[in-house]
């Protein structure tokens, strides 16, 4: 079996060190970061705390979370005490950004040409009709957060696209045995 490995995709965004210029918070849970390569993101910690509640438990008081501020060499976000507990690295800000990010169409045509992909084959892979993913691509419909979350979970981890793709068969009667 050869499994296919895909070249890094706009979609995904391996910078393993991003620095942070700024950062503000916003009621209840939204941090609004600048980093020092220019880009900025909105990220929604709502998940991440309840995942780490017991870690990040005291962001929940709103007096400390709208006030974070850089840490650690511009590559954590911090709120309470200097080098307290209550700290969130860089790196894991921008993957939660870049999850959190909108995924348009043309994030699926990237995607698809990057898989190689036909569009039976991708709606096949994405279990829908094709007449559904047609208009995904042409930005007639909005494209769901899942499946946003399927197509780029499956160019970091091309064992998914191994698992679930199946290769359309050529139409037609079968070619007479030689």
């Amino acid at each position: 079996m050869q499994v296919r490995v895909y070249e890094e995709a706009v979609l995904i965004d391996h910078d393993e060190d991003p620095r942070i210029e700024t950062v503000t918070a916003e009621l209840p849970t939204t941090v609004h970061i600048t980093w020092k390569d220019g880009r900025a993101d909105t990220v929604e910690l709502a998940g991440w705390l309840a995942e780490n509640r017991t870690v990040l438990g005291a962001l929940r008081d709103p007096e400390i979370f709208v006030k974070p501020r850089s840490a650690v060499f511009d590559s954590a976000v911090e709120w309470g005490e200097p080098d307290g507990d209550l700290v969130i690295d860089a790196h894991h800000l921008r993957l939660l950004a870049m999850e959190q990010r909108p995924f348009r169409a043309d994030d699926l045509m990237a995607w698809q040409k990057r898989t190689g992909m036909s569009n039976h084959e991708a709606s096949g892979f994405l279990n829908i009709a094709v007449s559904t993913y047609g208009r995904w691509k042409s930005g007639e419909a909005e494209i769901p957060q899942v499946v946003a979350m399927v197509c780029r979970a499956s160019l970091r981890d091309p064992v998914m696209i191994a698992a679930y793709f199946r290769p359309r068969r050529p139409a037609g009667r079968p070619k007479k045995a030689a």
